[in-house]
């Protein structure tokens, strides 16, 4: 199989974001410019060349959204810290203005205000309380905030209806969730039922008459469910979709028709239940003007919902964006977001499940190399990634780190360990109090899975992972320090006592939760010493290579630093990636490429195969 240059596998996409102005007139996306992602706007029927309408050159823009038909509004941080800034930019004279210029202040949007207002929004920040995020009016040509609602304190969530009010929100004590409602903005709020955090019950929107509320809840259920729910009569009233293995995902809805469209849930792959007989005939005419291995999402659409942005992709290809005219029927492609990856020589990425050593059912992802199509996969080294979050989940779809991987002869196996989202309330209570105990016995299980299937060299497996899956590394090398040939940690937990004491501001409301479902330092100090894997980093005898951003709001850089110095103080030389420009893993492309580089040499010379970049990694 062909060896595919790595970094045609971790640039920035060509084109990557695709969206369209309410007048349907105008398309934009994003590009990159002098290596940083920038928005780019042309006309939508493509007649002239694109226009760049921003020039940020020191770090990605995060996103962005069209506010009517002459202003985008996009979002930024400033290398890593996570305190993103709200900005806008004047398509007609590419003139940006930073609309939330506080120093250490988290700004986020919260309603675009669509059909209500031409120049404002309401947005959220804390720059009265770090802790707690206050509601705002933002007007777009002056830049003046109106505080619209004030947070007592204790509100995590707050909630519009279709007219722009605040008329709901979600408070919590740290373990129990509160919903308030008011019915104008005039009223206080009104608490309706308590929960503990153990059941989820999630506003999605309001019904189209703003009476009721379309929710996601597993109350007095194991899956989550989508709900209609009457503050009135503070119940749920009427299940509009369940499904008996996975939790509903989300659901989507037409604001010109006025009408609840999907509901998205996902088992192996993404699965829609179509409410809405118009959307589903949309759909399958688009899929039947598209391969029949791909899969499609709705990106956006303009006010007219006649134009709607497509997106592709599939395990092997990352995709391409589409224009689809639902009055013409015509589908129109845009861009590729990476056109010199062939999709046919990536290699498939195939659901599998196995049993967990106390009964439990583990869905995940096994990738064996593009080589091997048509052979046995035996005895083949093997990359271990488990995922971050702790409570997310991996799901199909293009990885550019598994088909790097894949590309250079490793397999690469991928599960969804208990705590992992989607799989019902009792699978993620059951990671309670579990970070290196069930929850690696669950990787664990899955890597013993493979060597008895004959696919997995036990001489020849590795472990790689983000954040929670660092800490997963950590502990797989730590705690089964014969499983492992080598390990990656990139960004992860190495102490769980300064690890809670150092978590954002903003999180704080949630620290009591967080005791419950990973522990206390005072009350489990004993279960914090056995599972922190910095506490035993001299059972650490493999190669082990650590990457951090030094700006990591989420994961402080000391959780790094301190296992480098533990196995440096033993005498072994770590090789140890930082870098001042980054955060909560590496966003900037020349600093991927590194990170990556580093990781093939590093597991070229762990578990065979072709030679990487020899490349000197040097703690700072």
């Amino acid at each position: 199989m062909e060896r595919i240059p790595l970094r045609d596998f971790f640039r920035n996409p060509e084109r990557s974001s695709y969206k369209i102005s309410n007048d349907g007139k105008t398309l934009s996306f994003m590009a990159p410019y002098k290596n940083r992602m920038n928005i780019f706007i042309q006309p939508a029927d493509l007649s002239s060349e694109p226009k760049r309408i921003t020039s940020v050159t020191d770090r990605d823009i995060a996103g962005y959204m069209w506010k009517e038909n002459d202003y985008i509004v996009y979002t930024r941080d400033f290398d890593g810290d996570e305190n993103y800034h709200i900005f806008s930019v004047d398509i007609r004279t590419g003139k940006s203005k930073d609309l939330t210029p506080f120093k250490d202040v988290r700004a986020g949007l919260l309603d675009d205000l669509e059909d209500i207002s031409k120049d404002e929004l309401l947005v959220m920040t804390n720059q009265i309380n770090k802790e707690i995020f206050d509601v705002y009016r933002l007007n777009l040509s002056s830049g003046e905030l109106i505080l619209t609602a004030k947070n007592p304190g204790n509100i995590t969530e707050w909630y519009t209806d279709h007219n722009g009010k605040v008329r709901a929100a979600t408070t919590t004590d740290g373990v129990n969730t509160t919903l308030l409602y008011r019915d104008t903005e005039e009223q206080d709020f009104k608490a309706l039922f308590t929960t503990t955090f153990k059941d989820s019950f999630s506003p999605e929107f309001f019904t189209f008459d703003n009476k009721r509320i379309y929710a996601l809840s597993n109350i007095g259920k194991d899956k989550v469910e989508a709900v209609i729910y009457d503050p009135k009569l503070n119940k749920e009233v009427k299940t509009i979709y369940r499904n008996r293995e996975v939790d509903v995902d989300g659901m989507s809805y037409s604001k010109k028709r006025k009408k609840l469209t999907v509901v998205h849930y996902y088992t192996d792959k993404l699965q829609r239940k179509f409410l809405d007989s118009l959307v589903e005939k949309m759909f399958k005419d688009v899929e039947k003007k598209l391969p029949k291995n791909v899969k499609i999402t709705i990106t956006d659409l303009n006010k007219n919902e006649d134009k709607f942005i497509v997106r592709t992709y599939s395990d092997r290809d990352l995709g391409a964006y589409y224009i689809y005219d639902s009055i013409q029927k015509k589908l129109t492609k845009l861009a590729e977001l990476s056109p010199w990856l062939n999709p046919e020589k990536m290699a498939e990425m195939k659901p599998i499940k196995y049993r967990s050593r106390d009964g439990l059912v583990i869905h995940g992802y096994l990738t064996l190399p593009a080589s091997l199509k048509g052979k046995r996969p035996k005895n083949l080294p093997v990359v271990v990634n488990p995922h971050g979050g702790p409570w997310a989940r991996d799901e199909w779809g293009f990885n550019p780190e598994v088909q790097f991987l894949a590309n250079r002869g490793y397999a690469v196996l991928q599960m969804n360990y208990r705590g992992s989202t989607g799989y019902g309330k009792k699978f993620w209570e059951a990671s309670f109090k579990q970070w290196g105990l069930k929850m690696q016995d669950d990787i664990s299980d899955g890597v013993n899975w493979l060597i008895k299937q004959g696919i997995a060299d036990p001489k020849r497996i590795a472990i790689y992972g983000g954040s929670y899956g660092g800490y997963a590394t950590l502990a797989g090398l730590t705690f089964t320090p014969d499983l492992y040939a080598c390990g990656i940690d990139y960004v992860g937990v190495s102490n769980l006592f300064t690890f809670i004491k150092s978590i954002p501001p903003y999180w704080k409301p949630y620290l009591d939760m967080f005791s419950e479902m990973v522990g206390d330092p005072a009350r489990d100090k004993e279960l914090f010493e056995k599972t922190s894997p910095l506490y035993h980093a001299d059972k650490i005898k493999v190669p082990l290579l650590i990457a951090q951003g030094a700006k990591d709001p989420r994961v402080n850089i000391n959780e790094s630093n301190q296992m480098v110095d533990a196995l440096r103080k033993r005498g072994i030389n770590v090789p140890y990636l930082v870098k001042d420009d980054e955060g909560h893993g590496f966003r900037n492309e020349e600093n991927r490429f590194e990170f990556y580089e580093a990781m093939e040499n590093f597991i070229t010379q762990c578990l065979g195969g072709k030679n990487g970049n020899s490349n000197t990694i040097e703690h700072k």
